[in-house]
């Protein structure tokens, strides 16, 4: 088996995307499956001797422990800390879905799942004209989308998961990130996401300090791959 994937995006930035790609590329890894990973589009990120590069990438790439050149695995990848449209024009670079799709045939002809993890949320821009949401439609793969759970996130999940269905692509499921522990009534909120999403959780992700180096998600990862491969 080679050339399944998944692409993960979240309800808003900070949601704990990169602690559930890097917990879910350990729970594949778990089963026994080769994982690659990738984070196509990154702002944010540190100069170093070898170039630019992204945390979020980096933590990927250690959960997956697979040898690919970091250029592979993140092409664009800025330092300013801010929307990539925005850093990409400052950089006078151009976003290329096509060469992104190229790199995702790269890792998915040596891999049996790539975990592709998004910037931002759903519609965040990486040009004048394209979003994340046309990097997913791209590269034809089913889409996790991650909950922030916080106030406003009834909403945000809503509005998200129409939006993905809306650009046609496959809804994968959702895991709900517990960004908020200071969050009322939090067992009311995720009771009212399966009513309103129509299904369970995946799983509840805690996103603290040091998740993205330890969680592992490997239940929610079987279940996710038995999905995706219905799709």
């Amino acid at each position: 088996m080679t050339g399944r994937g998944f692409f993960i995006t979240g309800t808003d930035t900070a949601v704990g995307k990169t602690v559930v790609a890097c917990a879910l590329a350990r729970g594949l890894r778990a089963r026994g499956a080769r994982v690659a990973v990738m984070k196509p589009v990154a702002s944010g990120a540190t100069r170093t001797p070898a170039g630019l590069r992204s945390a979020d990438a980096l933590a990927l790439m250690e959960a997956a422990q697979a040898a690919t050149p970091y250029a592979v695995v993140n092409p664009y990848c800025f330092e300013p800390a801010i929307s990539p449209h925005i850093a990409a024009k400052e950089a006078q670079i151009e976003v290329d879905i096509a060469m992104i799709r190229r790199n995702f045939e790269v890792l998915a002809a040596e891999a049996d799942w790539v975990v592709i993890e998004g910037a931002g949320g759903w519609f965040t821009p990486i040009s004048e004209r394209q979003t994340m949401a046309d990097v997913a439609w791209a590269l034809a793969v089913p889409t996790l989308m991650v909950v922030g759970v916080r106030l406003g996130c009834l909403n945000h999940a809503q509005l998200t998961r129409l939006a993905i269905e809306a650009r046609g692509v496959s809804f994968a499921g959702w895991i709900a990130s517990g960004v908020d522990p200071a969050m009322a009534r939090t067992a009311e909120n995720l009771a009212a996401l399966e009513r309103l999403l129509g299904e369970p959780a995946l799983a509840i992700a805690p996103c603290e300090p040091g998740a993205a180096s330890s969680l592992t998600l490997e239940a929610a990862a079987a279940r996710l791959a038995q999905k995706a491969i219905s799709f």
